[in-house]
């Protein structure tokens, strides 16, 4: 896939768009990277040198109907174990069509996203076959009184996401919209996370693994995605062509696109 904004073209962008940085997310296979246990295998641990496991407890709020996602939405409640906060993220997301970057944030700018916006993040979400724009801010609630991955009450981290509503999201198909939807909304999740930090090619790179419910509603499906961030466009294509040639020499990579947000709205 070829990407149509290079790096020499960053700061010649018109200074109202957002300045994106990339992050690469590719699929593994579970049956070839995971034990027994559900853990990375050895060869996995290895070869990206893992250490041990991050463990977060997230969720999603939204409709049954899914009417925040209907609008490129996603309100997201974690927890992780080793942090005293919780983190609420805002995200939304623009499809990028034929790898028209430029596209993409000219719309988000014309929708109010723009480079005066400090406390919003723009990343290209660059999977195996498509490439997503994502806007996103993030508020903190203390955690006090919680250990570990624990959630709140559903109703309880309900009234923080919308206590913590960003404007935007607030006023996006008209006044009052987004707190009247996300107050109608429910828990999706929790899914219990596993994020394991190693390196590859000099970059710090994760390997996730996301046991999700199943389609049929009464399994797991594991979802296993490994990823890695830099704000170079050119270094994110050259790194991410290495990274899925070494996956598929190893016979790790599903070459397929991650859903795991989807996933998680549409079955949980």
């Amino acid at each position: 896939m070829s990407i149509s904004m290079q790096p020499g073209q960053r700061a010649e962008a018109a200074s109202s768009v957002m300045v994106p940085g990339y992050e690469v997310k590719l699929l593994l296979s579970p049956s070839a990277t995971l034990g027994g246990d559900g853990k990375p295998s050895a060869a996995l641990a290895s070869a990206f040198g893992l250490g041990s496991a991050q463990s977060i407890g997230v969720e999603y709020f939204d409709t049954s109907s899914l009417d925040l996602n209907a609008k490129g939405w996603d309100v997201r409640f974690r927890k992780k174990a080793d942090k005293s906060n919780f983190e609420i993220s805002y995200k939304k997301r623009y499809p990028i069509v034929n790898g028209n970057i430029n596209a993409a944030l000219e719309q988000a700018r014309q929708e109010g996203f723009t480079s005066a916006d400090d406390n919003y993040e723009a990343e290209i979400d660059w999977n195996y076959s498509k490439q997503t724009l994502s806007i996103s801010t993030e508020k903190k609630k203390s955690a006090s009184g919680y250990s570990g991955t624990a959630l709140p009450a559903e109703s309880k981290a309900l009234g923080m996401a919308v206590d913590e509503i960003p404007g935007k999201l607030d006023n996006w198909s008209a006044t009052g919209w987004g707190k009247k939807t996300l107050s109608a909304s429910r828990a999706h999740g929790p899914v219990a996370v596993s994020k394991y930090a190693g390196v590859f090619n000099g970059l710090e790179t994760d390997v996730e693994i996301w046991p999700i419910r199943s389609s049929s509603g009464t399994g797991t499906e594991t979802i296993v995605e490994v990823s890695f961030k830099t704000d170079d466009a050119a270094e994110a294509a050259a790194e991410r062509d290495k990274l899925i040639a070494f996956l598929q020499g190893k016979g790790w990579l599903t070459p397929q696109d991650s859903l795991k947000t989807q996933l998680i709205l549409e079955r949980c």
